[in-house]
């Protein structure tokens, strides 16, 4: 009797703590501005089950099946009289037994307005976390995922860094002068090769495993805001990895774009990556079809944003991660690749929810044209409206090194600094572009300038004063490189010496670097940090001088401060002052911000030697 009756409670407890394989989102909040939720539920023949809520302010609107029986769509609308707390989501199939799902309402931290993004008072550091610091060796290898080699002497095989090791520096990164952090993707990517960089997710709700958990996900974004400082969350809204769930079983076949014919042939159609389709007037509907529905790579396949019930999973996904890490920003892949009238909708969405927050989308073009159309107040001849707070600036990325190493002519050199700077007028708002010297696609800004240590602190000390968001990546203040083998990414992407036990030479204590990194490593700390309490490069009066002579000058002007940014290319020169004198400054004292030295401005100034000098009227 006694046996019957333990088997009967084992069957009952089974029964009441029945859970489905996926419900996406994990969990939600209370008081949102859009009260409505869509939940992705995934479980076999779960489509046939009829779901019920019994919680105070929340309902079920709708309940949506999808073509793959193992999928439901449920609709729920959570009232303002909505409590946060536990309830359960009961599934009564047609036949056998019912399944009960838990599920939490937390309370939302900070009002939305509260969730203050990254803007030109930041200074971004962007982080390869596989390539920054192994803070936790225990997750080197994860056995039960695809790729369990761990190869530090292979470029693109995984070498150990993870979350913790970037939470273990940030006393590193914030003494440098940086604001926020923008760690590359760190959700989980079970791909069979390269799983490194993190772009190819096949789960958007999980952290991966090699880089950590969620909890430490979490703790890095608390440490970062206990240091004043902004977490930036790199997502990807237009592609997948091939290995993601639900590719073994989308809900609906228009899921992923080309779907059917890649599930019936074995073929997927690329992209055509003719980015300009998206702002073209002649533009044929073949080319905008293979640009935006075309897969970025076969291992990335394209998801359909047009399908509603995925553009909602995209939408609800992106806000789940800015409560859960109580995000600084957002920065968005391959943006001008997924449907943009659904990027119109998602940048919008989110921007309605947290009118203070930032997003910045990456358009990798070197026109001014292109980059301004996807910003937020640009007058587009086709009436688009994006929603997007900031794009990124490659146009004025690519002039910047060019200026600095061409020899000066008419229109040349820093010519082209100066004509560049001048197209700002087609931007909506300039200040809020993000600029960088490189990033993890490109050639390191060293190995731009062919190793030429004042020609990089030129290119540097630019970057840092224009009226932008500026990004640098890891290793720039230590001339990291890739000069052996220019454009390969995992190159690009090298270790940070110090990051793992056991390395010879220690770049966060400063132990076995030669003297010239540990100089960029002081020029980068002056400027930074300077540039972090500076109002005039926030937001000030840009102003600049045609060049003269080999001399580039820029000012930054706001209230009682000016910034000055001279650029020489000359061994030796005497500078005309008096060309300045719009600016009033004759007679003001004024401080090297790089050197302490101070000078009063006077007729004539003389630079005795090649390279940047910033000069500041704030003395203390």
């Amino acid at each position: 009797m006694k046996k019957i009756s333990l088997l009967l409670f084992c069957l009952a407890f089974s029964f009441l703590s029945a859970q489905v394989n996926r419900i996406e989102p994990p969990n939600w909040w209370t008081g949102f501005k859009n009260e409505n939720l869509q939940l992705l539920v995934q479980h076999p023949n779960i489509g046939a089950a009829t779901p019920k809520i019994s919680y105070p302010g929340v309902s079920i609107i709708k309940v949506n099946q999808a073509k793959s029986p193992n999928y439901l769509f449920i609709d729920i609308a959570i009232d303002k009289s909505a409590k946060p707390g536990t309830f359960n989501i009961v599934f009564e199939p047609e036949k056998g037994k019912k399944i009960i799902q838990s599920y939490e309402l937390k309370a939302k931290s900070k009002p939305s307005e509260e969730f203050i993004g990254f803007n030109s008072s930041d200074a971004i550091y962007l982080i390869t976390p596989d390539r920054f610091a192994n803070g936790n060796e225990a997750n080197d290898v994860v056995k039960s995922m695809q790729e369990t080699t761990l190869d530090r002497t292979h470029d693109y095989k995984r070498h150990g860094g993870d979350i913790q090791g970037i939470t273990n520096h940030i006393d590193y990164i914030k003494n440098l002068g940086f604001t926020a952090i923008w760690p590359t993707p760190v959700l989980t990517n079970d791909m069979k090769n390269a799983s490194y960089h993190g772009y190819a997710m096949t789960d958007f709700y999980q952290v991966d495993p090699r880089f950590g958990t969620l909890t430490d996900y979490k703790n890095l974004a608390e440490k970062l805001s206990q240091n004043n400082m902004k977490l930036i969350m790199d997502q990807v809204a237009n592609h997948c990895g091939s290995e993601h769930w639900w590719m073994k079983d989308l809900p609906f076949s228009d899921w992923v774009n080309y779907q059917e014919l890649y599930e019936k042939e074995k073929k997927y159609v690329t992209s055509n990556h003719r980015r300009t389709s998206n702002q073209d007037l002649y533009a044929s509907e073949k080319d905008k079809k293979e640009m935006a529905d075309g897969w970025f790579v076969s291992s990335m396949p394209d998801l359909n944003q047009r399908n509603p019930y995925l553009a909602k999973y995209i939408i609800q996904n992106s806000i789940w991660w800015i409560e859960t890490l109580q995000l600084g920003g957002i920065r968005q892949d391959t943006y001008p690749y997924p449907d943009k009238t659904f990027m119109s909708n998602w940048a919008g969405a989110i921007m309605t929810e947290y009118p203070n927050f930032s997003i910045v989308g990456e358009e990798w073009s070197t026109n001014p044209l292109l980059i301004g159309y996807w910003q937020n107040g640009a007058s587009n001849h086709d009436g688009y409206v994006s929603n997007l707070r900031s794009s990124m600036d490659f146009a004025m990325q690519t002039i910047i090194p060019q200026a600095i190493k061409e020899p000066e002519s008419w229109d040349k050199g820093f010519a082209k600094l100066y004509d560049g700077l001048a197209n700002d007028f087609h931007y909506a708002s300039p200040k809020d572009l993000m600029i960088f010297p490189d990033n993890h696609d490109m050639d390191r800004i060293f190995t731009q300038m062919e190793e030429n240590v004042e020609n990089t602190k030129m290119a540097l000390a630019t970057y840092l004063v224009l009226p932008r968001i500026p990004q640098v990546y890891y290793g720039t203040e230590i001339l990291m490189q890739n000069t052996a083998k220019p454009g390969d990414h995992g190159l690009i992407r090298t270790d940070f010496p110090g990051g793992w036990k056991g390395d010879k030479v220690n770049a966060f204590t400063g132990d076995g670097l030669s003297a010239d990194k540990k100089d960029m490593q002081n020029y980068l700390t002056k400027i930074l940090n300077y540039r972090k309490n500076s109002k005039a490069i926030h937001d000030g009066k840009t102003i600049h001088f045609a060049p003269h002579n080999g001399v580039y000058s820029l000012f930054r002007t706001l209230n009682d401060e000016i910034v000055v940014l001279i650029l020489n290319k000359n061994e030796s020169t005497k500078v005309d002052l008096s060309i300045y004198e719009e600016l009033n400054l004759k007679g003001k004292k004024m401080k090297n911000i790089l050197t302490g030295e101070e000078i009063i401005w006077d007729k004539e100034m003389t630079l005795n030697k090649k390279g940047a000098f910033i000069f500041t009227t704030k003395l203390n």
